[in-house]
């Protein structure tokens, strides 16, 4: 296997109560953002804020060639590693409890285009959060 990891950015993080937006490319996808190319809603969730953010870092920890790099009750940032050549993603949450939401970024480390898996990703994140019934449709 190949390893493509790139360099941790230093842009990441909650600043001003928000994640960073999405760079000029279009490998990321941002709750934050507003334009299509970036914009994927939050995580929306209908059950105690403290238990969807224990439901949510459950399943990022049982997914395939993740690391939990960093983490509070309410900030979570984990990598994502691509099976063959090991490409890096840095995904982020922000629990955004008052709007009953739980904010995104999924970033791509290298490269420009990502063939829609930062996308893909989250919904499938969203998805299982709604298997549990602990997320809003």
């Amino acid at each position: 296997m190949f390893k493509f990891s790139g360099t941790r950015p230093a842009t990441l993080g909650v600043r001003d109560g928000r994640l960073s937006p999405c760079p000029g490319t279009p490998n990321c996808v941002c709750s934050y953002d507003a334009d299509a190319a970036h914009a994927i809603a939050p995580l929306e969730f209908n059950t105690d804020a403290t238990a969807a953010w224990a439901t949510l870092k459950a399943i990022v920890q049982a997914e395939e060639r993740t690391t939990i790099v960093s983490e509070s009750d309410h900030y979570l940032h984990a990598e994502f590693a691509s099976k063959l050549m090991g490409f890096v993603d840095d995904v982020e949450f922000y629990l955004d409890a008052p709007n009953r939401a739980i904010q995104v970024r999924s970033a791509s480390r290298l490269g420009k285009s990502d063939l829609g898996v930062n996308r893909k990703r989250i919904e499938s994140i969203r998805a299982k959060l709604q298997a549990t019934g602990g997320t809003a449709g």
